[in-house]
């Protein structure tokens, strides 16, 4: 774990290793993502077969094995402990909630060229969500991504979660009941990504894909981009606190180690105006992470990403290295976060305040939890339901407003050298 002094002669060097460092899997898994996606794209369901009895020991054999039911759904949601169900019915309703407010208004209007002009925002009409199986098997990442579809207005949700061995998390099934899931295929990996992109005898292809993954499944989202859309390429998770002096430092340390745990390349960074309050931090963690069930991902993490920066004055210094660093999570525990809010940047999402933790964000306040890592937040945004839904123009031109408009259209073509665009123009003028 590095610790720096912005007034260290080496501040820069040191800082810029971190914005730098590359989180992502070391393992060069590009040619393997195209061979499989190749076999999917050529053989279909033959080849989901092979791979998911080599990757996960499972046999697709009868139609049964393919696919999880919505009767068997719903028996995982009344089986549910009442409070762990009322607690994800409640996120459900939170995270439906904000999303409907983004819902876009679609525009229709007359300008003063008489010119009429609007746009058209439509749901795509299937979209794959993929869930993981293993480590971060969570019902809230379902959620989070089916919901946002449902509210666009998406008609087929289709979900891909392997089960290896057979074995399926009744908690991510929970969360396809109160989602309304269509489907759900028993298969994972980068050939769940290719069958839903391409297509197979069983399954039907999908116009958009989200969720998170491995390396595997985030290398074929970016490989079959612009066949589907996809929601981004996601990297490890990372947490920025931007703390004072004032607060508990058991708490910083629990909200640093919130991301810690998640993955051994997550990373966790510490910016405070206190050394004091740094260094009882770093024994607090040291503490929490002996007794954390997850600690020994947690401590990876830690010691290998993290980092406490002590700076001389935490509101001209902070914000200029939170946007370097454009974290994915970023929260502002100071006495007033609204001061500093404004000169944050790029950042995946905000939490303002001592009494709100970036926990909160990953279940029930409401916005989604999906988003931008790596330093992505400079140019892209969080998951929303603009990412299951996409936008027509268009133009409508009587013969005045045509007269007004239709010269300039010809004269611009003929400068580009397309005289059948000037002609199409040309012969409806008067």
């Amino acid at each position: 774990m590095d610790i720096l002094s912005s007034l260290d002669p080496d501040f820069e060097r040191r800082f810029g290793r971190i914005v730098n460092s590359r989180r992502e899997s070391d393992t060069d898994v590009a040619g393997a993502v195209t061979s499989i996606l190749g076999s999917v794209k050529a053989s279909g369901d033959k080849a989901i077969v092979e791979l998911t009895q080599r990757f996960d020991g499972y046999s697709l054999v009868e139609d049964d094995d393919w696919i999880i039911t919505a009767d068997r759904c719903g028996e995982a949601y009344d089986a549910l402990d009442g409070e762990l169900r009322e607690a994800l019915d409640l996120a459900a309703e939170r995270i439906r909630a904000y999303h409907e407010a983004q819902l876009p208004e679609n525009r229709d209007y007359t300008d003063d060229a008489g010119v009429r002009l609007g746009a058209i925002w439509r749901p795509v009409d299937a979209a794959g969500l993929y869930v993981p199986g293993g480590r971060a098997a969570y019902p809230s990442s379902l959620l989070m991504n089916a919901i946002p579809a449902r509210v666009a207005g998406v008609e087929r949700l289709v979900v891909t979660t392997p089960t290896p061995k057979g074995q399926s998390n009744p908690l991510v099934l929970a969360a396809a009941h109160i989602a309304g899931i269509d489907e759900i295929w028993r298969i994972g990996g980068a050939q769940a990504v290719g069958a839903l992109a391409y297509g197979t005898d069983r399954i039907a292809s999908v116009d958009v894909i989200t969720g998170p993954g491995n390396a595997y499944v985030a290398e074929a989202k970016r490989q079959l981009y612009g066949v589907v859309g996809i929601d981004m390429v996601a990297g490890p998770s990372e947490i920025l606190v931007i703390a004072d002096g004032e607060n508990d430092p058991d708490w910083i340390a629990a909200d640093l180690l919130s991301q810690a745990e998640h993955d051994p390349t997550s990373q966790s960074i510490l910016i405070t105006d206190d050394a004091g309050f740094a260094a009882q931090v770093e024994d607090c963690v040291d503490v929490q992470l002996s007794q954390l069930p997850t600690g020994k991902t947690a401590k990876a993490s830690w010691d290998a990403h993290g980092a406490i920066i002590v700076v001389n004055d935490l509101m001209s210094e902070a914000p200029p290295l939170a946007n370097r660093l454009a974290a994915e999570h970023i929260e502002l525990a100071i006495e007033q976060p609204e001061s500093m809010l404004p000169l944050i940047r790029h950042a995946g999402s905000a939490f303002l305040g001592r009494m709100t933790p970036e926990a909160l964000g990953d279940y029930v306040a409401g916005p989604n939890h999906v988003l931008p890592t790596g330093r992505r937040a400079r140019f892209s945004s969080g998951l929303s339901v603009l990412d299951f839904m996409k936008r027509m123009s268009f133009i409508e031109v009587g013969d005045g407003a045509f007269s007004a408009i239709g010269p300039a259209a010809a004269s611009l073509a003929h400068a580009e050298g397309l005289p059948a665009h000037a002609k199409s123009v040309e012969l409806r003028i008067k």
